[in-house]
Formats: structure tokens, C-alpha cells, sequence
């Protein structure tokens, strides 16, 4: 089993953990992960610039075209020919 990767990240003044999950991820509810990845940074809600995080790679989990309502398969048939 290969050792966990991550990218570091510098905050800056204002940054959330949820908007960090929404860069890294696309989806500010993965936060979780990033929290848990850094146990020795404090849960604020609101970062101070200057805190070292490291931000889990992970993969993303593709979506099964079946789970999608009918418009939104017409969008990937389209741009996917």
C-alpha cells in the first residue's frame, strides 16, 4: 500500500475549509477530509493567511451515466461525440 499524497496549501486570510474542498475537490462538502488530514490545525471558521494545510489527493468517483435524470445525459452524449 503506497503512502497517502497530498498538496500543500498556504491560506490566506478568509479561506474556509469548505472553500478549499470546493478547489481541490468541486465539492464543499468533502471538507471532512481535509480537517481530518490536519489534526493539529485548529477548527476556525476562518483561516488567518500563513497556516500550512496539507490537502489529500483522492480520486474522484465517476458518475454511473444510469444515475443521471435525462437532461443531463443529453449534455454528456453531446459533448462527448
Amino acid at each position: 500500500m503506497s503512502a497517502p499524497q497530498f498538496i500543500q496549501h498556504l491560506t490566506r486570510a478568509g479561506e474556509r475549509w469548505d472553500l478549499l474542498a470546493w478547489q481541490y475537490y468541486g465539492d464543499a462538502t468533502n471538507y471532512s477530509i481535509i480537517i481530518m488530514a490536519n489534526p493539529g490545525v485548529p477548527i476556525e471558521p476562518v483561516f488567518e493567511s500563513g497556516i500550512s494545510l496539507a490537502v489529500p489527493i483522492i480520486q474522484q468517483q465517476s458518475v454511473l451515466t444510469s444515475d443521471l435524470p435525462p437532461w443531463k445525459t443529453a449534455a454528456t452524449t453531446v459533448l462527448a461525440a
